[in-house]
């Protein structure tokens, strides 16, 4: 059954805010452990690694990701997948860091990408061309151009006109273009209205009853490998339920392409599987992997799957300072030194997320509080009414589970520069985005010679 929270409306979301566990989560990658000069007291760790170190050497705010956690969210999901044999290529969108792409790679994992960008930076981390997947509702000619020269392993078609380009440009280019029609099943997965993909009113995709006849037609195209079908309805679901119904209705329009006499031998599922944030239900990954099983075995079609943020969001934290405290009405201002450009879930999908001090002292008292960032607009602000211990400034504070979809939002609104990314791995860790300084952004911008 879908949680009561999944069921509001984005306006009953930000009206009624619901209570957000304070402490780690078994499977999170951060530990509290007893802070030897500061008897009483304990310091947040990553791995073998204490934050306020990370710190030290790295001016705050950044973004930490945990190896053992990329690698434990990976597994898990692979071994719920195995008995179906989906491969996996994670959603490039999620987390772009090369070096979180590389380990994803290392782990088996192929790339779903949404631009040529993201095309560039799957090929850069040694993901093979053959197991990358090229999907989104605007590509230009250039990227589809660069798809059908890198030979990746498909492209998902998302409309008529897309499907006429692909063959021009493949024909030109003298390579053929492996590719799937992107269905629209007018499914509600009853997720956050910003991140539904599978309505009639959502862009993505082609209308179902449409299918049939392009099918035909794509078959008889120069310059076209049409492979099969691609379904994407939605991101952070939790039920298996919406996952079932579209795939069944996948299955039956195979049949169907089937009984007029057209082959299909791929089907690439999409994403959305989602991830507890800690006032979510959990996601129910069996669920998922058991729907697949029920509606489509028996098919015979290669299957691939493109998860984003259930293997990546869990792994990464931003870490970032008490800047200043201001009293409220009610509450406290708590001024940090990361702002809605650092990251954006917050303010763009009224996310929440756990926010722990990086120092604690067990039992301490807690009182309300609001954390907000130094951007000049009244949505930069992360959390309201969070209960936390008395906090001063230099504090620092770990602003949990944004593995996902945080560096990749981030801008430099307010010129404000992009903050590094660390990766932790055991007891080391290296920093595998620079600081952006505020030189190198200006080296952008020459002024016009007539200036």
């Amino acid at each position: 059954m879908l949680s009561s929270r999944l069921r509001k409306t984005p306006a009953a979301m930000c009206q009624e805010r619901m209570p957000v566990a304070q402490e780690p989560m078994p499977s999170a990658p951060v530990r509290y452990r007893p802070a030897p000069a500061q008897p009483g007291d304990e310091t947040l760790w990553v791995e073998q690694v204490a934050l306020p170190s990370l710190a030290e050497a790295v001016a705050t705010p950044f973004y930490c990701y945990s190896s053992a956690a990329l690698r434990q969210a990976y597994d898990s999901l692979s071994r719920a997948l195995a008995p179906v044999d989906a491969q996996i290529c994670f959603a490039v969108k999620a987390n772009s860091n090369l070096s979180v792409l590389r380990m994803l790679a290392q782990c088996g994992a192929g790339a779903d990408v949404v631009s040529g960008g993201e095309l560039s930076r799957a090929l850069r981390a040694g993901i093979a061309a053959e197991r990358i997947v090229f999907s989104g509702v605007g590509k230009t000619r250039d990227e589809l151009a660069q798809a059908i020269s890198c030979g990746i392993a498909h492209i998902n078609v998302e409309s008529p006109a897309e499907l006429e380009t692909i063959s021009r440009l493949s024909t030109a280019l003298g390579r053929p273009a492996r590719i799937l029609l992107r269905v629209n099943p007018g499914i509600d997965a009853q997720t956050h209205a910003k991140i539904t993909t599978g309505t009639a009113e959502s862009k993505f995709g082609i209308p179902e009853a449409m299918i049939p006849a392009l099918y035909a037609r794509a078959q008889s195209l120069p310059g076209i490998r049409l492979q099969g079908l691609a379904m994407h309805i939605g991101s952070q679901i939790l039920a298996a339920a919406p996952f079932r119904q579209a795939f069944g209705r996948l299955a039956q329009l195979v049949r169907a392409l089937r009984m007029d006499g057209l082959a299909v031998s791929r089907l690439d599922l999409g994403g959305g599987l989602g991830m507890d944030y800690g006032s979510d239900t959990p996601p129910d990954v069996a669920g998922y992997a058991a729907a697949i099983a029920d509606c489509l075995t028996g098919l015979d079609c290669r299957l691939t799957v493109e998860p984003g943020r259930v293997l990546v969001a869990r792994a990464g934290l931003l870490l970032t300072r008490v800047v200043a405290l201001k009293p409220a009405p009610q509450g406290c201002f708590v001024i940090v030194d990361a702002a809605m450009n650092d990251f954006m879930r917050v303010a763009l999908y009224d996310a929440e997320h756990r926010i722990l001090p990086v120092r604690r002292r067990p039992g301490a008292a807690v009182a309300p509080c609001h954390i907000a960032g130094p951007v000049c607009e009244s949505s930069d602000v992360f959390a309201r009414n969070r209960p936390l211990p008395p906090l001063q400034p230099g504090d620092l504070l770990a602003i949990c589970d944004v593995g996902a979809y945080g560096a990749v939002l981030a801008s430099t609104y307010n010129a404000r520069p992009l903050v590094p990314e660390l990766l932790v791995d055991g007891g080391r860790y290296a920093v595998v985005r620079q600081r952006q300084s505020l030189e190198q952004a200006l080296s952008y911008e020459p002024l016009a010679p007539w200036l």
